[in-house]
């Protein structure tokens, strides 16, 4: 009998009863063609693989990662807190040592939901791995984190989310933003004052195929991981990168994917993007998992691969590398936190997101206090064409006395002027979250 060389729980949840339409590339059968490929060919009959279900994720584990408005309930259904607490479940296997690592098979997926959510967008309400990682920091104490986000499209939204976050490591291999949604992810994006070099971007070409995906990862993501140190090794394991998938331009095959999560060797994978439904996900996904238990999966081949056709052009090779050069450099010696401005010991930077799946437009500023002692208190000053004007106030895990002052004091103050409808406070030194409307 076939035993694991690495312990794996599997977490599904294909979230039957959400779906942005029926026939919308995000809905059901993306998991449920998956988890017949599974069982035809036995992965749970392995010894040491075993399917686990999802837990249920509570308001309070979102609001350690989000500020929602008006609220959480405003923009999440039952699906998403399942999804999330899919992740928390992968997460906690793996923390409690019941397996070596997790797959969380699960949706809706989240890596576009930004720190800051009013609705949907790129088909993701809230961020699954975020609320995950806020969860285990909570449960376990402070952990260095690493994500390394392998959809084809930017993980923007967990880039928001970390990006003041020194103790994450988040790289993001995509498709290049000049050519796909949500148009960002390059490589000057490298994080805010406390935390340059802890956001690294690697924009690829169109028509990367293994080649290209593969030397990313040996000569940018490995070294970097290794001189992060992370505590957790987290793969926001995104499939649309693959030659079939309709609404991409990449050229990654099934044994690609399986060789990069094996050189990779992340604790937690998390699903994220990938409608290729029935050509690519049941058997990208049967690599991955063979893959993360230390399983032989050289035997995985998808319908309609042909190497020669999928094989990236010279001129494609040639950017990638000298592309690969010039990230590491700038992660390495990075020259500034970006476009912004610093008013008062607080740096600022201003962003007007579009929520594509909502049809929402939000005008935001962000600020984040440059304090000598700590990472620094942050706000969100939000308002968006379904709601006025909101504020967010933030002290992060490890805020000093006087940025924890501060946070309660910039939502005391909000409370009493009223030009805020609603308001929130996430306070991670004390577990308070607090909400008021006016």
């Amino acid at each position: 009998m076939l035993k694991a060389r690495h312990p794996l729980g599997i977490v599904f949840f294909p979230a039957y009863d959400w779906a942005i339409s029926p026939t919308h590339p995000e809905r059901q059968e993306r998991l449920l063609y998956t988890q017949d490929q599974l069982r035809e060919e036995g992965v749970f009959d392995i010894r040491g693989i075993t399917e686990l279900k999802p837990d249920l994720a509570t308001a309070e584990d979102v609001l350690r990662a989000h500020f929602c408005f008006p609220d959480v309930a405003s923009v999440t259904t039952t699906s998403h807190l399942i999804s999330a607490g899919g992740a928390i479940r992968a997460a906690r296997t793996v923390l409690d040592k019941e397996a070596k690592r997790a797959f969380a098979l699960v949706r809706p997926p989240g890596h576009h939901a930004m720190k800051v959510v009013h609705g949907a967008r790129g088909f993701c309400n809230i961020n699954i791995e975020a609320v995950m990682i806020e969860w285990l920091r909570d449960r376990y104490g402070p952990l260095k984190v690493a994500i390394v986000d392998t959809d084809c499209h930017h993980g923007d939204g967990t880039q928001d989310v970390y990006w003041n976050d020194p103790d994450t490591l988040f790289i993001s291999l995509h498709q290049d933003g000049r050519t796909l949604y949500p148009g960002t992810g390059f490589p000057l994006e490298l994080g805010g004052p406390k935390a340059l070099g802890a956001t690294v971007n690697i924009p690829l070409p169109p028509g990367t195929s293994d080649e290209g995906f593969l030397f990313a990862m040996r000569e940018v993501v490995m070294p970097l991981i290794e001189d992060f140190k992370p505590d957790l090794i987290i793969n926001s394991a995104g499939q649309d990168n693959h030659f079939s998938d309709p609404i991409t331009d990449m050229a990654f095959s099934a044994q690609g994917y399986a060789q990069l999560t094996e050189l990779l060797g992340a604790d937690i994978a998390v699903l994220e993007g990938g409608y290729a439904i029935q050509g690519a996900l049941p058997y990208v996904n049967l690599g991955l998992v063979l893959s993360m238990a230390g399983l032989d999966y050289s035997h995985v081949r998808e319908p309609g691969f042909d190497a020669a056709a999928v094989r990236q052009s010279g001129q494609v090779t040639g950017y990638i590398e000298e592309v690969c050069r010039d990230i590491l450099k700038e992660v390495r010696h990075p020259r500034g936190p970006g476009k912004g401005d610093v008013v008062g010991g607080w740096f600022t930077r201003r962003k007007t997101l579009y929520y594509d799946t909502d049809a929402i437009t939000e005008y935001q500023t962000e600020s984040v206090r440059l304090c000598d002692h700590c990472r620094g208190v942050v706000k969100y000053e939000t308002e968006s064409t379904r709601n006025p004007l909101c504020l967010g106030v933030e002290a992060p895990v490890g805020a000093c006395p006087t940025c924890l002052e501060e946070a309660y004091r910039i939502y005391e103050a909000g409370q009493i002027k009223g030009e805020y409808r609603h308001l929130q406070l996430i306070d991670r030194v004390g577990r308070n979250y607090l909400t008021y409307t006016g």
